[in-house]
């Protein structure tokens, strides 16, 4: 199970990410050195670079090394500022029909499905590199990838294969719950954790169930802190929002998926902690079949993930006002916290309570899935992925039991970069809730 997931989390577009890595290297060396050289004065960094990323990967990074005879040119007051102007231009005027725009660190390089942050700059004697930063009036900066990319290898050498692998399936995990944590910080938490026990320094796949158990404990018992210090070069690395609750939920999660181990069950409880890059059982049970064959619904569930890459940057929070003539609204976490039953006929308003701030274009999705016996004999799954009316609201009625979903998108250039679900649990009283 665990070998084919992680098969399953191969970047699938490797070549056309190469391709536009060589067309960017391509005109800026002719821009700064007069060659052609698609692969010479590059080096792709971040998760791609460490090879940690997986499929649907977007945000992509790497260094252009500038010509140590301009640094004179650029080491002069609003020299960072012309450094990332000048390479801005040089991309446009090889590709002029390419989104390109300056960051305060970075020239960001757009294409359908993903972007590429180019960053300028300098080599060092040991190896590290001065980048421009062109806040105020404009400074220097150290980053040290080399570093990260060694450390990384070599933990990955010393743990059997397990650490890149263990950074896939959390990535995985991240895209699946909507965890607004970046790929620096998911490598840091991996890398720590390996090293912090010796059990699966032979051990390979068929110990990855343990092996998810242990580290999301590892995870759920760390103490909040505002960042940690990446592998290698000792970068501080931003926790953008504290994951401890989802990952002891993962936990849980984990346990859960090990005690069915063996039973018809146990690919879809995993599939619940690290989504549909899971693989699903191989073949159903005969019980399972004769119902497959006899039921009278129509399975009509889209998934994002055959609509757009999912690469989850940002935070999304939505809630859902429960409403009813003649009664006091309530916020439906409200309600989940505090056990208070949500019973039929009553108006839902969900909305987008967290919405992150993210320059360009974006578009908002919705999902309404109805689950349970009702729901089958009415012929009414829902799960269809509809846009959103533009006021990021999405209206409903409790109009039947069981316990359904509601889930909400944010997407950009095609990319999933942020999403979030509410469980919207319909019962006749407070007998059966749970």
């Amino acid at each position: 199970m665990f070998s084919d997931f992680v098969g399953n989390l191969a970047i699938s577009n490797t070549s056309t990410i190469s391709l536009r890595y060589g067309e960017i290297t391509s005109a800026l060396n002719k821009k700064f050195r007069d060659s052609e050289s698609k692969t010479n004065n590059t080096l792709q960094v971040g998760s791609f670079g460490r090879k940690t990323g997986i499929n649907g990967i977007s945000d992509l990074d790497m260094l252009y090394i500038m010509p140590k005879s301009k640094w004179e040119t650029y080491n002069t007051s609003g020299g960072q500022s012309k450094l990332l102007k000048d390479t801005k231009n040089a991309i446009l005027k090889r590709y002029p029909s390419t989104n390109v725009r300056v960051d305060r660190l970075v020239v960001t390089v757009t294409y359908t499905n993903f972007q590429v942050e180019v960053q300028p700059v300098f080599e060092q004697d040991d190896c590290s590199y001065k980048y421009p930063d062109t806040k105020n009036s404009g400074s220097w900066k150290i980053t040290k990838p080399r570093d990260e990319m060694d450390a990384v290898n070599d933990m990955d050498t010393q743990k059997n294969s397990n650490l890149k692998r263990l950074c896939k399936m959390v990535r995985a995990w991240r895209n699946q719950h909507g965890m607004a944590m970046g790929g620096l910080l998911i490598d840091t938490l991996a890398y720590n954790f390996l090293n912090s026990t010796n059990e699966y320094d032979t051990r390979s796949y068929s110990f990855y169930d343990w092996m998810s158990r242990d580290f999301f404990k590892y995870l759920s018992e760390l103490p909040e802190q505002n960042e940690y210090a990446a592998p290698g070069s000792r970068q501080r690395v931003k926790v953008k929002k504290k994951f401890q609750k989802k990952a002891q939920k993962a936990y849980k999660l984990a346990k859960d998926a090990i005690e069915s181990s063996g039973t018809q069950s146990e690919n879809n409880k995993w599939k619940k902690l690290y989504g549909r890059p899971f693989p699903a059982a191989e073949k159903l049970s005969t019980e399972a079949l004769e119902a497959n064959q006899e039921k009278s619904w129509t399975n009509t569930e889209e998934f994002i993930e055959d609509k757009f890459s999912v690469d989850i940057r940002y935070q999304l929070r939505i809630d859902c006002e429960v409403m009813q003539r003649g009664f006091r609204k309530f916020q439906l976490r409200e309600m989940l916290g505090r056990k208070i039953p949500l019973k039929a006929d009553k108006k839902l308003r969900f909305w987008v309570k967290e919405f992150p701030f993210i320059q360009g274009a974006s578009q908002v999705y919705w999902k309404v899935l109805n689950r349970g016996d009702v729901a089958k004999k009415r012929n009414c799954i829902r799960g269809q992925i509809v846009p959103d009316g533009g006021r990021r609201v999405k209206e409903e009625k409790s109009d039947f039991l069981g316990k359904h979903i509601v889930e909400c998108y944010l997407v950009q250039n095609n990319v999933v970069v942020a999403k979030d679900r509410i469980h919207v649990p319909i019962v006749a009283d407070g007998s059966d809730y749970e």
